[in-house]
């Protein structure tokens, strides 16, 4: 019979944040590949794509075209990638990712024709996706299995570090330096993790004669499946493809994607429309990245405390009620939305690794998290579609917050209907060790 003292040892219901010297290294270089993801593929655009136009005299709206495409792209190389994974580990994928990425970021800078950019574009949003995503995933699966949403509210951090500092430093950078030398900075500083995580990043704990989540030997062959990593494997591509809840997982995530993606690549375009001048609504985009730091956490401590499914149908209506109150139209409305969105969009990234490693689990993590993240993004790229046909139709952005808050609630009863341990090996050993089943 499961006692209050067995309960309190569960690693799956524990939330301190001992995670041991290695475990904080884990975190702190997933963390970094965050920050240099969000500077290099993503908010980093806002002065990188208008720097080009002005370098080279392209018209503005050519090179942003080209971000479409270059993510088009990075569907078919994040399968690539994915199965690169699975053949040579977490370690050396990430290492070579996060040193392609810098080099892709300082030939990115270099490039003088709309081609040229493009192709530097697309190998750093590939590179860097399978850096932070493919790569880093896989190391918080198998290094904390069942911490992973508490983690995850760490790691996440840089995303939102990075909207918050990353552009004023690359803004200056290619202020200072013009924008190959500028970006030639910071395309070095992710060489240099790259190099940092082949030395000392190991893919997994028991490589360092330690545990998954750190817990004791103890703990281990009690609460988890001992059976290890890549032992008896049964996830083919084929069995992948057949199983619906890895379909499902990829709609939910990929929902939740797409409508974060819509919400901040526009946030200054809309708060504009509302009636914000435009330094007032960077000013809230900046404050909203900030806010975001805390919903990492926030929400990864809930999915610690109450479960993946609790805490994403929690995020879901939050997310539903913050884009309600910004649809308002009214100023304070927009600020009240500022600090909500915040909190979601800190949110948002957890749950990226943490619902596939809940349901899937590590044995069979990476193999799924192959096809996983390729459909994941196709779902998350109809946000540029989206956005343009609300602009197209009603005049303004209102309409697509209308269709994105439709969205979330359909995400609520598709998280509602998928058993989010069912594959997970060591929460079936945590089970039998309480008597239930």
């Amino acid at each position: 019979m499961e006692t209050q003292q067995t309960k309190k040892q569960l690693a799956s219901e524990n939330t301190n944040i001992k995670f041991g010297k290695a475990g904080w290294g884990i975190i702190l270089y997933c963390g970094a590949m965050f920050f240099f993801l969000i500077g290099f593929s993503i908010d980093g655009l806002n002065i990188v794509a208008p720097a080009f136009a002005a370098k080279t005299g392209i018209d503005y709206a050519d090179v942003l075209s080209v971000a479409t495409i270059a993510g088009f792209i990075g569907i078919l190389s994040y399968i690539l990638i994915g199965r690169i994974n699975v053949k040579i580990g977490a370690r050396v994928t990430s290492g070579i990712c996060m040193i392609g990425a810098g080099l892709s970021y300082i030939y990115w800078g270099s490039t003088e024709t709309l081609f040229t950019y493009g192709v530097g574009l697309t190998l750093v949003t590939s590179f860097i996706n399978g850096a932070a995503y493919i790569a880093g995933g896989a190391l918080v699966a198998q290094w904390f299995p069942k911490k992973k949403g508490l983690v995850n509210g760490f790691t996440t951090m840089g995303h939102n570090l990075g909207s918050a500092f990353y552009v004023p430093l690359i803004a200056f950078l290619i202020g200072a330096f013009q924008m190959a030398k500028g970006m030639t900075f910071t395309g070095i500083a992710g060489i240099v993790l790259g190099l940092i995580g082949l030395a000392f990043i190991r893919n997994l704990p028991q490589d360092k004669g330690l545990y998954p989540d750190n817990v004791t030997k103890e703990v281990f062959e009690s609460e988890y499946c001992t059976e290890s990593v890549g032992e008896g494997k049964l996830w083919t591509l084929g069995k992948v493809l057949k199983t619906k809840e890895v379909w499902l997982v990829s709609l939910v995530i990929g929902i939740n994607q797409l409508v974060t993606t819509g919400v901040m690549s526009q946030l200054v375009v809309r708060n504009m429309g509302i009636g914000f001048s435009q330094a007032k609504a960077i000013s809230l985009m900046t404050m909203c990245a900030c806010v975001g730091v805390a919903g990492s956490y926030l929400f990864g401590f809930i999915d610690q405390k109450f479960g993946v499914k609790k805490a994403i149908i929690i995020f879901l209506v939050w997310y539903s009620a913050a884009l309600a109150v910004n649809v308002t139209d009214t100023v304070m409305g927009v600020y009240i939305s500022v600090g909500m969105v915040g909190i979601a969009i800190g949110a948002a990234a957890n749950f990226i690794v943490s619902l596939p490693a809940s349901v899937f689990g590590r044995h069979g993590f990476a193999e799924v998290y192959a096809a996983y993240f390729p459909i994941m993004q196709a779902v998350l790229m109809t946000n540029y579609i989206i956005n343009a046909q609300a602009i197209r139709i009603t005049g303004s952005l209102r309409g697509a917050y209308l269709v994105y808050i439709g969205l979330l609630i359909v995400n609520i009863i598709i998280i509602s209907s998928i058993n989010v341990k069912k594959y997970n090996k060591d929460y079936l050993a945590e089970d039998q060790a309480l008597g239930k089943r």
